[in-house]
């Protein structure tokens, strides 16, 4: 009783904060008999199924982990899967096909795609230091994948006729032109990492990380401490280039988190943080 209670104030607490999830719709329209120039423009506004953006996150993963592939060590996958798989449950998407990793680079940075993949690079995940830090910065992704910004970024593009083009092309056989209209897809994908989210998603992501924080039983200011960690490095560093030309200053972050927060969590200060789990688990990687 005492563990639903803190999960109900927590869950009443994040609606306070004015941070509620939107519902998950199925659209039901189809991408692939939209043809003229008038229809594409009105299906980038519509909405895209699970499975469909399910689908548009398998090829956006599969182009980040073809630049960067998978740190090949299963204790680290497994761990920083578990971690992910329990934070990914305090959200209203428990049902999408939730996968974390970490990828072999030394940049500072994590990245979501629609549908429910997550990664972490080494870098980053080497710079924390507890389990609720890492569970901090999979909640941040996490909230990316359950308020769709990605997938909202690309329809605000009007990039849906490129993503039906690509869905027809994966399931049959490419003809001519099939191939120039798949890599204008992953062109797209490309520039949308590449320039970034709008700061208002990354503001929310902070916030909605604490609260999915807090729900799964860790301290939700880890998030804070991490981004406190960032601050403190050069920012003349190569590690973290991408990370800052895509995301808002470490210090904005901390003040508009502090902000939203502003003592509402306090009574979950002392939630854990287990730095001994993520430390062995760091003893055991290879330089």
């Amino acid at each position: 009783m005492k563990q639903k209670s803190a999960i109900a104030i927590v869950f009443s607490l994040c609606l306070a904060l004015g941070f509620a999830y939107q519902t998950v719709q199925a659209g039901l329209f189809d991408l692939g008999d939209l043809t003229d120039a008038a229809k594409k423009i009105k299906r980038a506004s519509g909405k895209v199924s699970v499975e469909e953006e399910i689908r548009i996150g398998d090829s956006v993963c599969a182009q980040l982990l073809g630049a960067a592939p998978l740190v090949k060590q299963d204790s680290l996958q497994q761990y920083v899967n578990s971690v992910g798989m329990w934070v990914a449950q305090q959200t209203p998407r428990k049902e999408l096909p939730w996968e974390f990793g970490v990828i072999d680079s030394e940049n500072i940075n994590a990245f979501a795609t629609p549908g429910g993949r997550v990664l972490v690079t080494r870098g980053l995940f080497m710079a924390l230091e507890s389990e609720a830090e890492l569970a901090g910065v999979l909640g941040h992704e996490i909230s990316h994948v359950v308020m769709k910004h990605h997938l909202n970024a690309l329809k605000k593009n009007a990039r849906l006729d490129l993503l039906g083009d690509a869905l027809q092309i994966a399931a049959k056989d490419k003809g001519v032109g099939d191939q120039e209209r798949l890599d204008a897809l992953l062109n797209a994908g490309t520039q949308l990492y590449a320039r970034g989210l709008d700061r208002s998603d990354e503001y929310e992501a902070d916030r909605l990380g604490v609260v999915l924080a807090a729900r799964a039983g860790y301290d939700p200011f880890a998030l804070l401490n991490v981004l406190a960690t960032l601050d403190s490095i050069n920012p003349a560093s190569p590690k973290l280039a991408l990370l800052t030309k895509t995301h808002p200053s470490f210090g904005d972050r901390i003040e508009q988190l502090d902000l939203a927060i502003d003592g509402r969590l306090d009574k979950y200060a002392m939630q854990s943080h287990l730095v001994e789990r993520l430390f062995k688990i760091k003893q055991q990687m290879t330089p």
